[in-house]
């Protein structure tokens, strides 16, 4: 239950009665709600060790999205941050909430396929493969008839690869599960980063600076990433792994400060701590900048350094923050919040679906018009 996971049971709160469409489904990996729809998988479910090997067929996507049948729908909404805003629907309302365009397709090739990661000769291999998947999602950016961007950074996306407007909603965070806890934090200074573990979080950043400004460390999450980063933090660094969110709200009670390292194209880890009363010291780039208040509600570092980020860290152990202030930071981005403006998004595209056919309707006795004269 990531981010993408968490505004998916939001997504399903509003539509009780609307059917699943996904790519794998692990039983019983997410919430009850996403669990009790009646779900449709693609052939990528029938694949040896899908579970654990989804991220191999990356290049099957386009067409196992393209497979599914839609036809009988009038509304239909994609959550989408590789392929599913390229669902065929071609009767439908289609709205599409963007987490981002694909981005190892477009612009962070090297921060998931680089030789670092994969190797040389599978880095080369890859480098065309994802070229083609870039055109292809510029190709079939036509499709959905609304765009939803989870943050203005992702607009600047939408716009940049997809060449479309989209109206931005910010992710729902459950600000009433993650609250202060009312009890004092602990003396010592301990930093928490929560996170999966994938080379672009850039939580080698945060051991490497959590070194350099002498502080603890814990790391919540897992991934691919996992080995070498304990081999890079030591003993210095405690990785606790996946966590349950009552676990994960308790280390966001307990720490000094939340580190947000890479970029995120909002990051909801960031608004969860705050709504604890917990500061964040965050990259100053995307989805963060719409979240944290430098000096306020946390700290923003100009560069993606060890250094810079600790320099941050010290300048918050140099700040007294107000634990009010965060939560009402946080409770900007509530979980009703997001229900009523994804909500109104929604309406607001099918109303606008309808006006432009009503207006495609020629009136009774007008001339008829050929297609050489529009």
């Amino acid at each position: 239950m990531r981010g993408g996971e968490k505004v998916l049971d939001a997504i399903c709160e509003l539509f009780p009665g609307a059917p699943l469409f996904t790519f794998l489904h692990v039983k019983g990996s997410v919430s009850a709600r996403i669990e009790a729809r009646r779900i449709t998988t693609s052939l990528a479910q029938r694949l040896p060790m899908a579970d654990r090997l989804y991220r191999h067929f990356l290049p099957l996507y386009p067409g196992l999205v393209e497979a599914f049948d839609l036809d009988a729908y009038d509304l239909v909404v994609s959550s989408s941050h590789c392929a599913a805003k390229s669902v065929v629907a071609p009767r439908a309302v289609h709205v599409c909430y963007c987490h981002s365009p694909m981005r190892y397709a477009w612009d962070q090739f090297g921060e998931y396929f680089g030789p670092r990661q994969v190797g040389k000769a599978a880095s080369l291999a890859l480098r065309p493969v994802m070229a083609a998947m870039a055109r292809w999602d510029r190709a079939t950016a036509g499709r959905p008839d609304r765009f939803l961007a989870n943050s203005q950074y992702v607009a600047g996306r939408i716009r940049r690869y997809y060449n479309r407007r989209s109206t931005v909603v910010y992710p729902p965070v459950d600000t009433d599960f993650y609250r202060p806890a009312g009890r004092l934090r602990p003396s010592a200074p301990g930093f928490l980063v929560v996170s999966a573990l994938v080379p672009y979080k850039r939580v080698d950043v945060a051991i490497e600076a959590c070194r350099k400004a002498g502080v603890a460390l814990r790391v919540a999450g897992d991934g691919p990433e996992l080995q070498r980063l304990q081999q890079l933090g030591g003993n210095d660094v405690e990785f606790v792994g996946w966590k349950s969110d009552e676990e994960i709200r308790t280390l966001y009670q307990d720490a000094t400060a939340v580190l947000l390292p890479g970029v995120e194209d909002f990051g909801m880890v960031p608004v969860e701590a705050q709504a604890c009363g917990t500061p964040v010291v965050a990259l100053n780039e995307g989805g963060a900048v719409e979240s944290v208040i430098d000096g306020s509600t946390g700290v923003l570092v100009t560069q993606g350094s060890p250094d810079a980020l600790a320099d941050g860290i010290r300048r918050t152990l140099g700040l007294t923050f107000d634990p009010a202030v965060l939560r009402a930071n946080a409770l900007r981005f509530s979980r009703q919040r997001f229900l009523t403006e994804f909500h109104a998004a929604v309406t607001g595209a099918i109303a606008e679906k309808r006006s432009a056919l009503a207006g495609r309707v020629a009136p009774a006795g007008a001339p008829a018009v050929r297609e050489n004269d529009r």
